[in-house]
């Protein structure tokens, strides 16, 4: 199941099968190493090198050669191109990552899940990933981050329970592996599962030696109140190893998580660049129809009382229509009538 250290960590091969004869001594063994670059092509001891004409092979140290069984490419070249690299890494690392997502999450489609959008991560920051001191450590520390994830609950498709391992001891270990809380839970399979020395356990869990260490010794705990013969690390590493590999182990092929990661990648540029038009558009409309100038608020209206209300004139008496025809022919020709002079 490893997929943080170039040699196979405890009681693993370096495919990520289970070896479950191996002792507690291979976990501190590479510790100190550098760790070999996944792009160069590192030759194998007692192998030779077809160096193409006009081309210079670098050849690697002693520090590097003494480091273990690398994945190489099978075109003889000095470097590999990036997807060959991506091929190298998800073939190495792929198959273990989805045994250990499977030990995190209890979904055999979460732990697939989790391994594809990691490497599609991986794919998506290559160089970084690539120039990395540890590129499986990078790309399991993203699986186990989204196996981990509290966001599935939501889905739909999660919320109904997988059906369990078919043996009775692996359902038990199962359900109290899912009883732990997280941290406790990937510190567990970081440290007996994986076959990582406890300060690199701590610092991939983000937290201090001390602290993993406890962790570590609750989760052995609770597993060996549920199954008693878990008290035996050694056993522990073995029946974590046997769980891991019930069900279906097969990942995705590497094209297809590149070409997943790339159309991935073409829906956020296009929904990026659609957001930044729709932005673009609207800024505009509103510097269009926005005032140039102050437009003083009209003040609120104010109630005026002690007006006698309006009333509407009633018919006229026969005075009142004499005084009206005087007024009118008087205003005509009267002699109070003021004319202007002409001048």
């Amino acid at each position: 199941m490893p997929a943080g250290n170039p040699e196979p960590a405890r009681g693993e091969s370096s495919s990520g099968g289970a070896v479950p004869g191996r002792g507690r001594a291979s976990r501190g063994g590479g510790r100190g190493r550098p760790r070999p670059s996944w792009a160069r092509v590192l030759r194998p001891s007692g192998a030779r090198v077809l160096r193409p004409s006009g081309a210079r092979v670098l050849r690697p140290s002693g520090r590097e050669r003494a480091s273990g069984a690398v994945p190489a490419a099978r075109e003889a070249g000095p470097y590999l191109t990036p997807a060959q690299a991506f091929d190298a890494l998800y073939a190495y690392c792929a198959p273990a990552l989805v045994r250990q997502a499977y030990l995190l999450a209890g979904r055999r489609d979460l732990a697939h899940e989790s391994v594809e959008r990691a490497f599609q991560r991986a794919w998506d920051h290559w160089p970084k990933v690539a120039r990395d001191p540890d590129p499986p450590g990078w790309v399991r520390a993203a699986a186990h981050d989204w196996a981990l994830s509290p966001w599935h609950r939501f889905p739909r498709r999660y919320r109904h329970p997988e059906p369990p391992p078919p043996e009775d001891d692996d359902r038990t270990l199962l359900d109290a592996l899912l009883s732990l809380p997280p941290p406790y839970r990937r510190t567990l399979v970081l440290y007996d599962g994986v076959g990582l020395d406890l300060p690199e356990t701590a610092a991939e869990t983000e937290a201090s030696t001390r602290a993993a260490a406890g962790r570590l010794m609750y989760a052995r705990e609770v597993l060996a109140e549920r199954l008693p013969e878990l008290a035996d690390p050694a056993e522990l590493h073995v029946r974590l190893a046997e769980l891991a590999s019930t069900g279906r182990t097969r990942a995705a092929e590497p094209a297809a998580v590149r070409g997943g990661s790339e159309r991935r990648a073409r829906l956020w540029t296009r929904t990026a660049a659609a957001v930044t038009v729709v932005l673009i558009g609207s800024t505009a409309m509103t510097l269009h129809t926005a005032p140039t100038h102050y437009v003083p608020p009209v003040p609120p209206g104010e109630t005026v009382r002690g007006v006698p209300p309006r009333v509407a004139p009633g018919p006229l008496s026969d005075e009142q229509r004499e005084l009206r025809d005087r007024l009118r022919k008087a205003l005509l020709d009267g002699p109070e009538r003021l004319t202007p002079l002409a001048r």
